[in-house]
């Protein structure tokens, strides 16, 4: 029943928020409302709906005044909105392409001005990221998933690389973000929901002018490592132990944290 309760609510509601974020980007000719429409109406009446328990640490590490790129793992449909709510500031998502197809959803990401990548294509790919680099420079903040797909169970997959050459060359701050018990609730490719918390974590921004305009390699490691840090502080899985993140070790989480405190 739950499932199914669930399914209608996702249908409906979302037809209904996709109107009110339209009609407030026509009212105030500002798409940045749509935003605030998905955080504060759309988005809580989905983790209801699943039963979601949201808890969020280190909010403090927001701020609406600094544009900066927000990179998360990603365990479930579900983590969309929770991560609305979790960082409350009018920021772009970068979507996958496939998302844009998606009634009403993908509709209202393509109209609010979010940013969408095809990886099936380098050319395509790299036209996106300049365009997310084009709102980073116009002060604007974007979230992403660097990991391009959901985890199917729950472990930190590797992170691909262009989020962070884009960050290197905007050099703005990156904030780890980590989401955990989403992928239990809501697990990837199904409508099975087991109603349960949420928790997300927002880590410190990381200074990118301390790592060489090419080190995205360096950058991406530096920034896994907390995620996964994070993950298991808060019960999770981690990363695989054979991954890039044991190469880093040690090293790399006092490397992130360290320049996360110095940009703070």
């Amino acid at each position: 029943m739950r499932k199914l309760f669930c399914i209608l609510v996702a249908v409906v509601w979302s037809l209904v928020s996709f109107v009110l974020a339209i009609l407030a980007m026509v009212v105030t000719v500002n798409p940045a409302n749509s935003v605030w429409v998905a955080r504060k109406i759309w988005s809580p009446v989905l983790l209801w709906a699943g039963g979601a328990k949201l808890e969020v640490l280190g909010g403090e590490n927001v701020d609406a005044r600094r544009p900066t790129i927000y990179v998360a793992n990603h365990q479930s449909a579900i983590d969309i909105p929770a991560h609305f709510m979790a960082v409350p500031i009018p920021f772009r998502y970068v979507a996958k392409s496939q998302l844009r197809w998606v009634p009403f959803i993908g509709w209202y990401l393509a109209l609010a001005g979010h940013i969408f990548v095809n990886r099936d294509n380098r050319s395509k790919a790299i036209a996106s990221l300049d365009a997310a680099a084009e709102k980073i420079r116009s002060g604007k903040s974007i979230f992403l998933y660097p990991e391009g797909t959901r985890s199917p169970d729950g472990r930190i997959l590797p992170f691909k690389k262009g989020p962070f050459a884009l960050a290197l060359k905007a050099r703005v701050p990156i904030c780890p973000v980590t989401i955990e018990g989403s992928g239990k609730l809501m697990p990837k490719s199904t409508w099975n929901i087991t109603p349960g918390p949420i928790r997300v974590k927002i880590g410190k921004p990381i200074d990118t002018t301390g790592f060489a305009e090419n080190d995205r390699e360096g950058l991406a490691r530096a920034v896994r490592a907390v995620v996964i840090e994070d993950s298991l502080s808060l019960g999770g899985l981690g990363g695989d132990v054979d991954d890039a993140v044991a190469a880093a070790g040690i090293e790399g989480r006092s490397t992130a944290r360290a320049r996360a405190s110095s940009s703070t």
